[in-house]
């Protein structure tokens, strides 16, 4: 099987690309999803058809610039290099391949954002994830992560007092509680089969605390492929609930007066090739190398600014505040759910391999390819200076005095977007990470949205953001 350069050449396929074009034949998908994540969080793409689609993978899509300079509102941002005038490919990972069982005929790949010539697209949030994972081999190590989300299961309902539209919960069953079980069991199950015919293996599900909340896990992976998960992850929870008449929201805070929604990264470093945990020591209190925690104290310095892009909408800090579970203080901690980098105790019996950190201050509004590629950023420094992360923190800071807070670096995290941005411009790591017209683009988008919602009110803000992410 073959297609034709530009120059009207035939070209052969790669072994992926073909695989695929025989399998959307004989299963019959006649649309296969381009996606991309923006700087909004928001997950966009174009579609190619069955016929166009040998072609469509190796020129990939025509694409305006000018999308990754919309913010979650669909507001346009004047960012230069992201105008009228310009245009980019949205070129497709064929390792990403999956079919979408909740739409009957589609199948998606995530894309890469490439110049007319091929290579990257400065603005490309893959490739900044792709880069930083290339720092980390230059060191000689190699990242596994996995994303765990929560999300809320409703229905979407009309306002009756005609404000916006409402996501009305499922049930109000108890954390953890059997009943939760049981209320959400068809589509619990469904979602599992879904995943799991898409290779995405599940590690484990219940009903969290806040009423129609859901956690379901799945199965870490090298960096790249953690944030490909997460992506589809989410296409998949909210597609199945459409096509079970639900709503399932990812948002932050899609209901103000319930627990929120987090999406803790759980990290750990291995040898390039993935024999060795290069965070264990089992001779630590912890259980941690001075490897693990010099990537805290990266982490640490860093996590001020870190928040802007692992936290990117108005609606996370509503749920990053003190007595929250949801880490509001710059600290670490053992098993510490308050702490926004936790050192997760590990299996019984695979203790090496086991051991991780858990980024708390994190959720699915973010783009997790800018927030993953940040947090190895941050890290490295750590690596590289030989930074200390101080003393872990046993209790909720939340209890300790001010003035014990100062003493082990315990300071309040950013309490709005817009604080957090302010940290993101000071950071000269991470603005040199994202590049100039990544960096631009982003503090746009995301300036304009904390603009646009603090003249609303807090129902306008659940509405948007419950059905956006």
């Amino acid at each position: 099987m073959t297609d034709r350069d530009s120059t009207g050449k035939p070209q052969a396929l790669g072994y992926e690309a073909r695989r695929i074009l025989e399998r959307v034949e004989v299963e019959g998908i006649d649309l296969i999803r381009f996606l991309y994540v923006d700087h909004g969080g928001v997950i966009r793409g174009k579609a190619a058809s069955r016929p166009r689609l040998a072609e469509r993978m190796r020129t990939g899509i025509g694409h305006t610039v000018a999308m990754m300079a919309m913010s979650m509102l669909d507001h346009l941002q004047e960012v230069a290099g992201m105008g009228p005038v310009g245009e980019i490919r949205l070129v497709p990972d064929p390792a990403t391949f999956v079919p979408l069982p909740y739409a009957p005929g589609a199948a998606s790949m995530i894309c890469d954002l490439r110049e007319l010539d091929g290579s990257p697209w400065a603005a490309c949030p893959r490739t900044f994830l792709k880069d930083a994972v290339a720092e980390l081999e230059a060191e000689g190590y190699a990242m596994i992560a996995a994303f765990e989300p929560e999300f809320t299961l409703g229905r979407r309902l009309p306002d009756p007092a005609g404000g916006p539209d409402r996501l009305v919960p499922i049930d109000d069953s108890l954390c953890y509680a059997t009943t939760g079980f049981d209320q959400a069991h068809d589509f619990a199950i469904k979602l599992v089969r879904t995943l799991q015919s898409q290779g995405l293996g599940v590690e484990h599900y219940y009903p969290e605390l806040g009423h129609g909340q859901q956690e379901l896990s799945i199965r870490y992976a090298p960096a790249l492929f953690a944030a490909d998960r997460q992506v589809i992850y989410r296409e998949t929870v909210r597609g199945v609930a459409l096509r079970m008449a639900m709503w399932a929201s990812l948002a932050p805070k899609p209901i103000p007066d319930q627990a929120g929604n987090g999406c803790h990264l759980h990290v750990s470093l291995w040898d390039r090739k993935h024999q060795h945990n290069l965070f264990s020591d089992a001779s630590d209190r912890y259980g941690l190398s001075p490897l693990a925690y010099r990537f805290i104290a990266g982490v640490r310095h860093h996590l001020p600014a870190l928040v802007a892009l692992t936290c990117g909408t108005v609606n996370s800090y509503r749920r990053l505040a003190p007595r929250m579970w949801a880490s509001a203080y710059n600290c670490y901690g053992m098993d510490n759910r308050e702490a926004p980098i936790r050192i997760c105790s590990p299996m019984a019996g695979s203790v090496a391999a086991s051991t991780n950190l858990e980024i708390k201050p994190s959720d699915s509004s973010a783009n997790p390819y800018l927030s993953l590629g940040a947090v190895i950023h941050a890290g490295l420094d750590g690596i590289r200076r030989g930074l200390d992360p101080g003393e872990a923190v046993d209790v909720d800071p939340a209890t300790l005095s001010e003035a014990e807070r100062t003493r082990l670096g315990a300071h309040r995290l950013p309490a709005t977007l817009d604080e957090a941005l302010d940290a993101l411009e000071a950071d000269e790591l991470l603005m040199e990470a994202l590049g100039p017209l990544r960096r631009n683009a982003y503090l746009a988008v995301k300036r304009s949205e904390a603009k646009d919602f603090a003249a609303e009110d807090a129902a306008f803000e659940a509405f948007h953001h419950f059905r956006v992410f």
